[in-house]
């Protein structure tokens, strides 16, 4: 490792001049101002008072997520998942953040329609939180539904920051009418993989190129807050309905999940609810993606609800999930293998409206080498040669036709709005209103949006390794 670290700094800095650089005409001026609300903790913290809603420090944290396994990372206020903020919809919130580190850092909330300012993201104008220092958030919360915050740093090839640490947790937007729901409890659980290490995958075993670059492969995972059975399980009743409301923290990894002798009832994707609400076996998230499920608990035992992939859940990923009255040690059979298909959960035979514009966008990779790192491009460019990626004009809907020309996945996330699928490979739907949407290798899929949001917006892959090597761009409004 350590002929790359020798070209780390010089690559962070480069890289970070480019995602920092000054935007464009009024994007400019808008960072400048969002820069000057950046304040040193003695006079910031001097400013905030007991009115915050919440407060997170950003510091460093040793997880102990088995026995003896303990993860040194950075956390929200020490624990990881964070502290779940929960906020009224239509209500004004404010979240007080101290950046204790160690390194340039700030906090995006994702899915949230909210000012560039305030979105978290330094290619849009957020400012840098500096080290020991402090800023605070402050916007109006919409729509409702199961968000998420994590850190938007840059990362580069430290493996210990931004999305590959513990900087996340869940931001639940309740609806400002107030609804209990028909279920008897709520479950929040996140997934993150543990202890990357930077590797050549065409040394281990058949599939990349000869001049395909490092990848990243982890030693550990959970879902929750520690490693498949390790800790405490969830209890449930016989005939209780649980509502489960699930992440995909990890920085490059998706998941796919089951519950042996149980089935997902798929009430909202990405905190949107879903127009069909389509039972599945297997439940598949790529990074940043969640799902609100019901499950029926109506197969006493003691289960484990964990990855289909044996290696995952070898490596922790998984749950217990205990009924009450039950002995035994967990169990686990495997669930017949199925295709993930958003188009279950659209509307049939109701064409999406017809777009004002469309936009073609094609992403591929550039080989690193072995030894090096795989670069990423859209329509040819890598970031920032795409800021800006393109301009829209407020209230026009625009359809993007993607296009993942790479043997890589991508889950592929709008900033600052939500977004209609209209077609999966050659199947139209509508109706399912996402936010990051997974692109499998070598596919295509449409989606609309309308730009109702004004101020600069990043568009980018959530593979933290693909967002710092150029898959990122920003469209701007006219």
């Amino acid at each position: 490792m350590a002929k790359f670290d020798q070209r780390e700094g010089t690559r962070h800095s480069q890289l970070l001049l480019s995602r920092r650089a000054l935007l464009r005409g009024a994007q400019a001026g808008a960072f400048s101002l969002a820069a000057a609300r950046t304040l040193p903790r003695a006079h910031a913290q001097a400013m905030q008072d007991e009115s915050a809603d919440y407060k997170i420090r950003i510091a460093p944290a040793s997880i102990e997520i088995a026995p003896g396994k303990v993860i040194r990372t950075t956390a929200y206020n020490g624990t990881v998942p964070g502290p779940v903020l929960r906020i009224k919809e239509g209500r004004p919130v404010r979240i007080d953040v101290t950046n204790d580190s160690g390194y340039p850092n700030l906090i995006h909330s994702h899915g949230l329609m909210i000012p560039s300012l305030q979105d978290g993201a330094t290619e849009e104008g957020s400012p840098i939180i500096g080290v020991g220092e402090s800023l605070t958030y402050s916007y109006v919360a919409k729509p409702s539904g199961t968000r998420w915050y994590h850190s938007h740093a840059m990362a580069m090839t430290d493996l210990a920051r931004s999305t590959y640490s513990g900087e996340f947790g869940f931001l639940i937007v309740e609806p400002a009418a107030g609804d209990a729901g028909s279920y008897d409890r709520e479950v929040l659980l996140a997934a993150h993989h543990w202890e990357g290490h930077w590797v050549s995958l065409q040394d281990i075993k058949k599939g990349p190129p000869p001049d395909n670059g490092l990848e990243v492969m982890y030693h550990a995972a959970t879902l929750g807050d520690r490693m498949l059975g390790h800790g405490d399980p969830i209890k449930v009743r016989a005939g209780e309905r649980v509502l489960f409301r699930v992440l995909n923290a990890s920085g490059n990894m998706g998941i796919s999940l089951a519950l042996p002798g149980h089935r997902f009832k798929v009430l909202a994707l990405d905190g949107n609810p879903v127009p069909t609400t389509a039972t599945v076996d297997v439940l598949k998230l790529d990074v940043a993606e969640r799902a609100d499920v019901i499950v029926e608990m109506n197969n006493p035992g003691i289960w484990v609800f964990g990855s289909t992939d044996d290696e995952d859940r070898n490596m922790g990923m998984g749950v217990v999930v205990e009924y009450a009255n039950q002995t035994g040690r967990p169990a686990w059979r495997a669930s017949a293998a199925s295709k993930w298909d958003y188009t279950v959960f659209g509307r049939s035979g109701a064409a999406a409206a017809a777009p004002d514009e469309t936009v073609s966008l094609k992403f591929e990779k550039v080989p690193g080498g072995r030894g090096g790192y795989n670069r990423w491009t859209i329509n040819g460019k890598s970031w920032p040669d795409t800021n800006p990626l393109f301009t829209v004009r407020q209230g026009r809907r625009y359809r993007l036709l993607l296009d993942n020309n790479s043997g890589d996945e991508h889950p592929v996330h709008l900033h600052r709005h939500s977004f209609e699928i209209t077609k999966v490979g050659d199947k139209p739907t509508s109706a399912i209103i996402k936010d990051t949407i997974s692109l499998p290798r070598f596919s295509t899929a449409e989606v609309d949006f309308v730009a109702d949001d004004p101020g600069p917006t990043l568009f980018h892959c959530h593979h933290q390794d693909h967002m710092d090597e150029g898959f990122a761009g920003l469209i701007l409004y006219e």
